[in-house]
């Protein structure tokens, strides 16, 4: 992929902009580490096997399931899927796969097939580009809501950037930029809402021209609701009393709301943004504190680009200029200095209407935002678990000030019971305790730690929110691996989170890098292709929280599952004792099925490459504290964590292994369970620009090689969704 010269790709989650001296464990327990025997053991897996159609792979031998032949249905009764570096997607042997939606596929009637040459256009009237987090809406054979519908139903797709070398003819134009190529990757961006239906052969396919089909792009315009509505951050040329803004951009983990809303996190949004030389003096230091906790600080000799330039668009327009933050007018309501503000919410979309008004959330807090997680129980307060993707960041949970009543679930309209459930209450960060406790601290001026922060003068609530990251450093917020995606067990409603790796855990950190602790246990190094050596948590590992009520402000932690490769080091780096049909590395994107209960595993790697491309696998949960005190033994220092009950060939498996340089991500099912979606982000996403001209220097060339779309073997790489289920007709996962 083209990657941008000051902002590549996979370094924009490393961003590290927590500079705080909030705890890191740093105080240890000096138990030594009892070693425990390494779970071991052979599933076999047999050569792949291709299937027709779409040449999708399947995975297997024997017979196809070993419940086939019977009536009883077995979790995780497949064949475990080999690791793979093949550019197909391949699942077990039983199942099939099959691309539902691609990249650029028309939604409209009156929009021209895709041609993947990169001269298509209309990308606000075709669907996004790097398909991430995803969630189900059904619908009824009338075309209302029907959370039942296993046949009919909306699907909501984030998307996350955009593939430039792909997108244009010859890739991207340097600046200053053609309009043309800036509108086309600000529409590729956003969400996509689309039908899908079964068809007479009783498989799914996207409605073209079904007026549901719809794009919210970086130029929707959208409300602020909560708190920080009307804030003087928030005022802008565009909104000059601060109620509203244009877009959602580099929306990444998606929720769901009983209510029948989406809910789709904000996350890399700061790289969108450019400030000029110089733009430092002309700000309070406040201000310039606040740009630097989120990355976009300057100095008075250098500028911060956006990541891809809009900002440079050669016509000047309003709508290409508003992504400089910088002071460039008299006062804040003569420019975009503010813009940088107005994104990285969790943003509430109604998929079922198009007129209903979208709206950020702001209680929800402003960060590097994943997913989502929605918790609500008759009677009880209605929690939603974050996480901030970046190192050294937080994991947050908000609290509604109203108790859920279970008749607003099919509340006619759904934004105001989002208006009710979202826009008042408190919002939290999490400090973990090496006892395996921990504690939700608040983020409000009510907290003096808070009210009284040396670092940044907080003007008021609005402000505590929209600078949610400042106000957690403030609280002594515990800093994470990473927190990516959250989910909650629909068994027990425990949040399991993904910790996805962290570059700067060190033994004896200096600068930004932090040592080991309870929680984020683990530093390293690990040697990729024989030649490049990674260090600090290189792996990642998930993290399970239990909230014995969803407004409690303590509760109790372990480690569900550390990542790791089979044969590392069974002391320090593979403690949850990983097989070859269980290995992964690099967690990110985490589902519940809740047909089944099972746990579904996506990985955004870069440590495990040279053995396989990135995949997903299948689990059976448990419980907090079903496993018991592990201590790793460093020599200078030892770290004693909480890990749950290690994995066996029956509770963990490797489902699905994607093609080449991509990333499995988003997950829904239908409420039966007999099929689930998947997206695959970016396939091909190293191929450079100056190697378009040549297809055989492409590293992906999926799903065109599998038969779907424009261009054949030979064809340009698409992200796409996926639809997978079992050919005997029984629930995916069994």
């Amino acid at each position: 992929m083209n990657k941008p010269v000051d902002f590549p790709m996979r370094d924009l989650n490393d961003e590290n902009s927590n500079t705080s001296s909030n705890p890191t464990f740093d105080t240890v327990l000096a138990a030594r580490l009892s070693r425990r025997s390494i779970l071991r053991g052979s599933l076999g897996t047999a050569a792949t096997a291709m299937l027709g159609g779409l040449g999708l792979s399947a995975c297997g031998g024997g017979s196809d399931d070993p419940a086939s032949s019977g009536t009883t249905e077995i979790l995780l009764g497949f064949t475990a899927v080999a690791k793979s570096v093949a550019d197909a997607l391949t699942v077990p042997s039983g199942y099939t796969a099959e691309v539902l939606i691609a990249l650029g596929d028309p939604l409209s009637n009156d929009v021209a097939a895709f041609k993947n040459d990169g001269t298509d256009a209309d990308y606000d009237k075709r669907c996004g580009e790097w398909h991430d987090g995803m969630e189900y809406f059904g619908l009824s054979a009338t075309g209302v809501r029907d959370d039942a519908s296993s046949s009919r139903a909306l699907l909501g797709i984030n998307h996350e950037w955009v593939t430039q070398t792909f997108l244009h003819p010859n890739g991207p134009t340097p600046a200053p930029r053609p309009d043309a190529e800036v509108i086309k990757e600000m529409q590729a961006m956003g969400v996509t809402i689309v039908e899908i239906a079964k068809g007479a052969n009783g498989k799914f396919a996207y409605v073209k021209g079904s007026p549901f089909n719809r794009r919210i792009t970086t130029e929707t315009e959208i409300e602020f609701a909560g708190p920080a509505r009307g804030n003087n951050l928030l005022k802008t040329k565009f909104s000059t009393d601060g109620t509203k803004t244009r877009g959602t951009v580099n929306n990444c983990g998606t929720g769901k709301t009983p209510w029948g809303t989406l809910l789709t996190g904000e996350e890399n949004w700061a790289a969108f943004f450019a400030r000029n030389a110089g733009d430092n003096d002309l700000r309070s230091a406040n201000e310039n504190v606040a740009f630097a906790r989120y990355g976009k600080s300057v100095t008075t000799s250098t500028g911060s680009n956006h990541v891809y330039r809009w900002n440079t668009a050669q016509s000047g327009d309003e709508r290409f200029t508003r992504w400089n933050a910088s002071v460039t007018g008299a006062s804040a309501t003569d420019d975009y200095r503010n813009e940088f503000y107005c994104q990285g919410y969790v943003t509430e979309i109604d998929p079922y209407s198009a007129t209903a008004k979208i709206r950020k959330r702001t209680t929800l807090g402003r960060m590097a935002h994943e997913g989502a997680a929605v918790r609500a129980e008759a009677g009880k307060k209605v929690a939603v678990y974050m996480g901030d993707d970046a190192r050294n960041e937080y994991i947050y949970k908000f609290v509604s000030a109203q108790t859920w009543n279970p008749a607003d679930a099919n509340a006619a309209d759904r934004m105001a019971v989002g208006d009710k459930y979202l826009d008042s209450g408190k919002l939290y960060a999490a400090k973990f305790n090496d006892d395996g406790t921990g504690t939700w601290v608040e983020l409000s001026l009510a907290n003096p730690a808070v009210a009284g922060y040396a670092t940044y003068t907080f003007a008021d609530e609005g402000d505590v929110l929209i600078h949610a990251r400042l106000a957690a450093d403030a609280a002594g917020a515990t800093k994470m691996d990473r927190p990516e995606w959250g989910n909650l067990n629909p068994v027990n409603g425990e949040l399991y989170i993904t910790l996805t790796n962290n570059s700067n855990r060190r033994l004896n950190p200096t600068g930004s890098q932090v040592a080991p602790n309870a929680a984020n246990p683990r530093t390293y190094s690990d040697v990729r292709g024989g030649t490049t050596v990674l260090n600090g948590n290189v792996n990642g590992h998930i993290l399970r929280i239990k909230d014995a009520d969803p407004a409690d402000t303590t509760f109790t932690w372990d480690i569900f599952l550390f990542g790791a490769e089979s044969d590392a080091s069974p002391v320090l780096v593979n403690l949850s004792g990983l097989t070859d049909d269980q290995d992964f590395s690099s967690p990110d994107g985490l589902v519940f099925t809740k047909s089944t209960g099972l746990c579904w595993i996506q990985t955004d790697d870069g440590a495990l490459v040279d053995e396989s491309n990135c995949m997903m696998l299948a689990a059976v949960p448990g419980a907090v504290g079903d496993g018991g005190q592990v201590t790793l033994d460093y020599g200078s220092t030892t770290v004693t964590t909480r890990m749950g009950k290690k994995p066996t060939a029956t509770t963990l498996k490797r489902f699905l292994v994607g093609p080449k340089d991509q990333e499995i991500t988003g997950l829904a099912e239908t409420p039966d369970g007999k099929f689930i979606f998947i997206n695959v982000q970016h396939p091909g996403e190293d191929t450079s620009a100056a190697e378009i001209a040549d297809p055989s220097k492409y590293t992906s060339h999926w799903p065109g090689n599998a038969g779907y779309g424009a261009g054949g073997a030979n064809a340009r790489p698409r992200s796409a969704t996926v639809m997978i289920y079992k050919n005997d007709g029984r629930r995916v996962g069994t």
